[in-house]
């Protein structure tokens, strides 16, 4: 092992220290292993499903963290190899350094990071799925000590364990081919498990199978297997290096100098160019392939025909991309809300998350075979036909099944990107693609403000819900095959690659602009809800016309970007300053002045995106596209933080803090943006020079960029053409006037998707419509997220049915109130809040509207608005809340208080509330019933119903003549309850009324119709997998004869 050269000193081979890492590594799982098995076999077998005989075999966690003495063995033992741990990062960059200086300092920060992060422990497999278990963890902090830590370190243990493989793949020193082929095979089987082992998971957390995380542990295990494995393997490389260790003042020339062949070692590039090359600005911009070559030079083609001409004319050609990078976008943005079905329902972290990584593929593009592959047209062409195959995620009824075929989407899709905007492949043009591809978002765009603010091709709609995925489908195909069967291009395109010493200013910057588009401008209406302030309207009413100004602006941001003239201003750093103002009033600002302050900024985003997506052509790495999705995901994450759910690890950290979220995002697109410098400018002034000696390649960029401006201009009519057809022309209208009835309802609707993760929208329609409600409460119905698709989940009901809509806004997510004309609008309180919307449809005109957030020191944000509506002539007060959980009974208690003093404050005139309260009825104070009916002065709708806990309805002031619970069906998971209640006539009021008075019970019979209920929801069929339950029909209450009616 070592030899002494000298009395003071020692010289030994390095390779030991990646054998001693993998023999502590081992021996701590094998003991903890074998005396786990030997001393509590049936205990660490057990889990929350099922026990032995059902479950077999142990997971790690269970292993090396429940029981003592293995726990404490496996402590022991893992410490002892952070040391060899550490000394490994640090030979294989001393090994990598002189050919990939940069490259060989980023790869051991990130082995650091992923070496700390798991506390010193060299390898624990399962941290590759961080969100898997909440068993699972850190060595030392399991997830019963701190699950929040243990969780966020998990996750930037799996972040750094990426670049530390693929990174040790790329980088592996000339000469030592079979080190890197079995490092690629070792790779592929760590990555290759964790598909499986994320469908066992969801099988034992789930679906509660029993034995499934049996098999879900064998996997687990094969990850340790896999991942001290894949470390093992530097002792090759190491070999080659010794270590010498020797007293202080000794001559190191008394040392045998070590031999090390790295000299001569160096690794493959990361970037996509195999070799470097000077950035010349006026030979790149000569070298540039012009549009017309990838549009096809039609005289060159041997085929004649007319259909021929017409399939490959450069028009269709256009069309086809155009409608490519539509699909590429709806694939996308189908991933979130796909994935975070699973969290809505377990309200918990249940490792479907993992999924928000799937994009990162584009480091795979470092090996020069995967690239060379994929980068050909053939290759090309089948990463397209795998995004496409996302479009088909929706014809399986299975949640799952749709998520594993959108994350496989996705995988292809993160190289798909990187291929076009490199110019790798000859068929196409970075210049000409990035206009292209920044029209089809605004098409995405346009296609859900025309479809209910759902994607018509995503996969959580189909026929039944709105969707248009067959034909989307059929006409992606039919883009496919065009871009298929395209002849090669007369002359292959040569983007000249700029040095890689500002790489990540470009990934970072891309990544940023990415985000904000994504985040803000996904949908025409996110940014209108962000300055909605509620009734009176004081600014834009969320509805489709102002969708359709949002995407005008967006259409105008593009223009300026195709346009010569303004080049040059909008390619300046300068401009920069323009768009962090806008970004900073659309924060600042509500009603006209912020949202006017949010078109600016769509404008400025769309404006840069084309020339972000050219500089990473310019810089030409894997690396820009790695980094980008990097940022795109980070940002992505501190978005989630900033919604404050409780089951968020880490969510109190960011809670209310958008201002943190779009800082950053400002800084990530300004890395972007300065970089470009003096280079910019350069490159225009050649761009120039080339335009006035050429004439053809300034005809042909110029016919595209017609077309994009033909485009945009098509889409700007269209968006007002589907404002003016879906505004409805006639203002909502009561279901019983003559009555002087109104029926109100509260409901729970889960985020709009329902059991088998469908939109909700039409379902909703037609048990609301049935129930002739004339109010409804909405419950968790802020969807104006990237996590919820960005959707606005009133657009059917308000739209078909005839309802006026108040919402909250988009960065406090209140409760929806809804009224039934035609009016749309979303509240709003503080810039940072958030908490699960309400909405309050409504079909009475709406005076006046406020917002609150309630008292929320410990767990998430807790809204509610009162609303007042002009009811015949009287005023009405509606009140919608959504309380916090049991787990925080401070919080609860003071949000009762507010809620008490905002009904005692309207005092003896007729309120309704419409609430999600979290309590048994009847339950003694601190809880929240007694503070809401005594306090607030209010009437519970009926207080002999003991099955009670989320949904409570209460009132004050009017007569209440019925009272019905209709079961969930598949829509929700919570009920829908609906009260009937009757004004009094003009100029008196209901007070002091006595108990008896309030509950004269009658049978149905005796009832005038229109008090009665629906009668085809009566068990035991009921309509739609609805049925009235709890008491099996509908109650009903006579009023007292005295009443003035």
């Amino acid at each position: 092992m070592a030899r002494q050269h000298q009395a003071n000193s020692i010289v030994f081979n390095s390779s030991w220290v990646a054998r001693v890492h993998t023999i502590c590594a081992s021996a701590a799982f094998l003991c903890a292993l074998a005396v786990g098995l030997s001393l509590h076999y049936k205990k660490i077998v057990k889990n929350g499903v099922a026990g032995w005989p059902q479950e077999w075999w142990p997971s790690v966690s269970a292993t090396i963290g429940d029981w003592y003495p293995e726990r404490n063995l496996f402590q022991i033992l893992i410490a002892l190899t952070s040391g060899p741990r550490f000394a490994l990062v640090f030979l294989w960059w001393f090994v990598t350094k002189a050919r990939h200086p940069k490259a060989a300092a980023a790869i051991a920060i990130c082995g650091v990071i992923r070496t700390v992060s798991c506390g010193g422990q060299s390898l624990l497999a399962h941290i590759a799925l961080p969100f898997l278990s909440p068993l699972k963890g850190w060595v030392y902090v399991t997830s019963s000590d701190d699950h929040d830590v243990h969780d966020v370190l998990m996750i930037l243990y799996m972040v750094c364990n990426l670049p530390w493989m693929l990174g040790s793949i790329s980088y592996t020193p000339q000469g030592y081919h079979e080190s890197r082929k079995r490092r690629k095979i070792v790779a592929s089987l760590f990555f290759g498990a964790l598909p499986p082992m994320i469908y066992f998971f969801i099988r034992h957390k789930v679906q509660r199978i029993p034995g499934a995380y049996t098999h879900y542990s064998f996997f687990e295990w094969w990850l340790i297997v896999a991942d001290i494995a894949f470390d093992s393997l530097k002792s090759a490389e190491f070999s080659a290096v010794e270590i010498s260790v020797r007293t202080v003042g000794s001559s190191s020339a008394e040392i045998e100098k070590p031999t090390m062949p790295g000299s001569e070692a160096r690794a493959d590039l990361v970037q996509l160019s195999t070799k470097s090359v000077e950035p010349k600005v006026l030979s790149a911009v000569t070298q540039e392939r012009e549009s017309d070559s990838s549009m096809i030079n039609t005289t060159s083609r041997t085929r004649p025909g007319l259909v021929e001409s017409l399939f490959f004319s450069p028009v269709a050609t256009y069309v086809a991309d155009l409608y490519l990078s539509y699909c590429s976008w709806s694939v996308y943005t189908s991933l979130a809300i796909s994935l975070f079905y699973f969290n809505i329902w377990e309200l918990g972290v249940t490792g479907s998350e993992l999924a928000v990584i799937s994009t990162l593929t584009p480091f795979w593009l470092g090996i020069k075979s995967f690239r060379e592959s994929v980068s050909s047209h053939t290759g090309q062409t089948m990463t397209r036909a795998c995004v496409i195959l996302g479009m088909t995620a929706y014809a399986t009824d299975e949640p799952l099944g749709r998520l594993f075929i959108v994350v496989f989407a996705n995988m292809a899709l993160g190289i798909d990107w990187a291929i076009t905007w490199s110019g790798l492949n000859d068929h196409i043009n970075p210049r000409d693609n990035s206009l292209t591809f920044a029209a089809g978002f605004i098409l995405a765009n346009l296609s859900k403000m025309a479809n209910h603010s759902n994607n018509p091709v995503w996969p959580i709609v189909d026929s039944r819900s709105g969707g248009w995925n067959k034909i989307g489908l059929f006409l992606a195909l039919l883009a496919l095959a065009q871009f298929a069967s395209r002849p090669r291009a007369t002359a292959p395109q040569r983007i000249v690659k700029g040095d890689d010493s500002r790489t990540w200013m470009s990934g970072v910057g891309l990544g940023g602009t990415t985000f904000a588009l994504y985040s803000l401008f996904a949908d025409s209406g996110t940014i209108v809800a962000w300055s909605w302030t509620g009734y009176p309207a004081k600014g834009p009413i969320p509805d489709v016309m102002s969708g359709a100004v949002t995407v005008s602006a967006l259409c105008a941001g593009l223009a300026l970007a195709s346009s010569t003239s303004a080049s040059r201003v909008v390619n300046h750093p300068a401009w920069l300053s323009v768009g962090a103002g806008a970004c900073f009033v659309m924060y600042q600002y509500r009603d006209w002045v912020g949202y006017a302050g949010g078109l600016v900024y769509g404008l400025f985003l769309m404006s840069i995106f084309p020339k972000m997506l050219q500089e990473s052509a310019f810089r030409g790495s894997a690396l820009v596209y790695y980094l980008m999705w990097l940022t795109v995901i980070g940002l992505l994450l501190a978005d989630v933080w900033a919604t404050a759910y409780a089951f968020v690890p880490g969510g109190i950290y960011m809670r209310e803090r958008t201002d943190i979220v779009l800082t950053a995002e400002i800084l990530a697109i300004g890395c972007g943006v300065l970089n470009w410098g003096k280079r910019t400018i350069a490159l225009a002034e050649a761009q120039s020079q080339s335009q006035s000696t050429d004439a053809s390649p300034v005809s042909t960029f110029a016919k595209l960029k017609s077309r994009i401006r033909a485009t945009l201009g098509l889409i700007m009519v269209l968006a007002m053409s589907v404002a003016l057809y879906r505004t409805p022309q006639n203002p909502p209208v009561p279901h019983h006037s003559g009555d002087r009835l109104i029926t109100a309802g509260i409901w729970t609707m889960h985020f709009g998707q329902d059991n088998e993760g469908r939109d909700s929208q039409r379902r909703m329609r037609d048990l609301i419509r049935d129930m002739e409600l004339d109010v409804v409460g909405l419950l968790e119905t802020d969807l104006h997220r990237t996590v919820f698709g960005h959707r606005d989940l009133t657009r059917v009901i308000a739209e078909e049915l005839g309802y006026y809509v108040g919402k909250s806004g988009s960065r406090t997510q209140l409760p929806y109130l809804g009224c039934r004309p035609a009016l749309q609008g979303k509240f709003h309180i503080d810039p940072a809040g958030w908490s699960p919307a309400e909405t309050l449809l409504l079909q009475f005109p709406i005076l006046n509207s406020t917002h609150h957030l309630l008292p929320s020191p410990n767990g998430e944000l807790a809204p509610a608005i009162s609303a007042v509506i002009d009811a015949w002539g009287i005023k009405v007060h509606i009140v919608v809340s959504h309380n916090g959980q049991e787990e925080d009974p401070l919080d609860r208690e003071l949000q009762s208080r507010k809620l008490a003093e905002i009904m005692n404050a309207t005092f003896p005139e007729p309120t309704i509330f419409l609430g999600y309260v979290v309590t048994k009825p009847h339950a003694d104070r601190p809880a929240p019933y007694f503070f809401l009916t005594e306090d607030g002065r209010m009437h519970d709708i009926d207080h002999l119903d003991w099955d009670r806990w989320c949904e409570y309805i209460l009132y004050r002031g009017l007569w209440r003549v019925g009272y019905a619970r209709v079961s969930r069906g598949t829509i929700t998971d919570t009920e829908l309850q609906v009260g009937k209640f009757v004004l009094p006539k003009h100029g008196f009021t209901v007070v002091g009324e006595s108990l008896d008075d309030r509950y004269i019970r009658s049978r149905k019979e005796d009832m005038p119709p229109g008090h009665l209920f629906n009668e085809a929801y009566y068990p035991p069929h009921g309509k739609n997998g609805h049925v009235y339950h709890v008491f099996s029909y509908p109650l009903h209450y006579r009023i007292p004869d005295y009443a003035p009616l």
